[in-house]
């Protein structure tokens, strides 16, 4: 079981990387389309720095929610 510490951690570089994808999703609109709606990537495949049971237990704490085929969004 992950400790309080790496469960902090893994949860911050998981919202890192979701912000980094919903950022260049909304940098790849064309031109004429561009608007100032929020990007629509809501889940993702976690970094993989941190091992499967780190990731089953954020979703356990009801941090993290599994949406299938390994991607997980916030809860």
């Amino acid at each position: 079981m992950a400790d309080k510490e790496e469960l902090k951690k893994a949860l911050k570089a998981f919202k890192k990387r979701l912000k980094v994808y919903q950022e260049d999703s909304g940098s790849s609109a064309p031109a004429s389309h561009l608007s100032r709606e929020k990007a629509t990537i809501t889940a993702i495949n976690p970094p993989d720095q941190y091992p499967k049971e780190v990731w089953e237990a954020l979703v356990e704490k009801g941090r993290l929610k599994k949406v299938g085929h390994n991607m997980y969004s916030l809860a």
